[in-house]
């Protein structure tokens, strides 16, 4: 049968996994995260779905590779139209843009509720989805970071169910929950470098609304990596 292999992130994402979780999947590609859980008895069931067939035809055949194929169900469709309201307790959205996640909640309003664990790993755009998610009634209880090749990832710990809160995007470049982390100083200081090289991109531009952005992002980082600094 072999043994399943998951990359750091992937690690990092399991991990956060309650036990004894009913988990959804969504965008799973080869099903490496349900099938890798379930066979560490860390949960009885999942829902595996992904919006082409070809993944879902991966994760097929992962899933029958390690005898998962009866506890795990498999689903084509876009994001999570293929689960029922409250079918999982758990529902894992991994290796997307932050604003593609965010849509994928917007179009699930039963995840505002706080009953649903929501586990959130943006590839790209994490700001907006931060924004997204104050403003929208989510609170992110835990940032993780972790480390895979030369990259940093960050996986978000969320449910519903909080106060909405209108949140400028400056604000959203990190979160507080994310400043917990071992790697936070490495994460905004490769924020803050590319900030900076936007914002000398945008010197001699026309845009000073973007202009403005980008400058208090870049005070905003510069004040936090000082803070972490401070508490050494």
């Amino acid at each position: 049968m072999g043994k399943i292999h998951l990359t750091p992130r992937l690690r990092a994402l399991a991990a956060l996994v309650p036990d004894g979780a009913v988990l959804a999947d969504i965008g799973t590609d080869h099903a490496i995260l349900p099938v890798s859980l379930l066979m560490a008895g860390r949960i009885p069931r999942a829902i595996a779905s992904d919006i082409r067939s070809g993944p879902l035809d991966s994760a097929r055949r992962t899933a029958e590779r390690f005898a998962m194929q009866d506890r795990v169900s498999l689903r084509l469709g876009a994001g999570l139209e293929t689960v029922a309201p409250f079918e999982a307790d758990t529902v894992a959205i991994a290796g997307m843009g932050g604003e593609t996640i965010a849509e994928i909640l917007q179009a699930a309003p039963w995840t505002r509720q706080g009953d649903t664990l929501l586990l959130l790993q943006p590839m790209t755009m994490q700001a907006r989805l931060r924004q997204w998610l104050a403003e929208n009634g989510y609170a992110i209880l835990a940032e993780n970071l972790c480390t895979e090749g030369h990259r940093i990832y960050t996986i978000l710990t969320v449910r519903g169910g909080a106060e909405p809160i209108p949140r400028a995007l400056w604000e959203c470049c990190i979160s507080d929950a994310l400043l917990a982390s071992p790697l936070a100083a490495a994460y905004i200081q490769k924020q803050l470098t590319r900030e900076k090289k936007a914002l000398k991109g945008l010197e001699h531009a026309d845009k000073p609304a973007e202009l403005e952005r980008v400058r208090r992002t870049v005070e905003y980082l510069e004040h936090a990596l000082a803070g972490l600094e401070e508490r050494k």
